[in-house]
């Protein structure tokens, strides 16, 4: 599985990619950044969260540096042991909640992910 994000012409990244670009236009590319590092902007830790989902779950807003372009991600973190400025990695989780726990079908909706690892410098 990879952690698409979408390039378009401007040379502006998001993620999760959209079908329409800042700039309006189309993407032109899509990198992996499951195969870049981050630095995390900020973070924090929820101690009541939805069903399903792990309590303590700790969350992050990072910033990968794909070719000199900012692109910010948010996601669960797999530790509360982070700070601000700390490089982490992706790291494919196959379920980041409970399927059984939500009030939707299981089946309707996908269960995997990423979360950020710290990087041991």
């Amino acid at each position: 599985m990879t952690m698409e994000a979408y390039r378009y012409e401007d040379g502006t990244i998001t993620y999760p990619g959209h079908p329409v670009g800042p700039d309006g236009g189309e993407p032109v590319d899509t990198i992996d950044l499951s195969e870049y590092t981050a630095e995390v902007v900020t973070w924090t830790t929820s101690y009541s969260t939805p069903p399903g989902v792990r309590e303590p779950n700790s969350l992050a807003i990072v910033e990968f540096d794909v070719d000199g372009t900012p692109v910010r991600a948010l996601g669960q973190l797999t530790t509360e042991d982070v700070d601000m400025g700390d490089t982490v990695e992706p790291v494919y989780a196959g379920e980041l909640r409970d399927p059984e726990a939500g009030i939707r079908e299981p089946a309707s909706q996908e269960w995997d992910g990423y979360r950020f690892r710290p990087v041991d410098d």
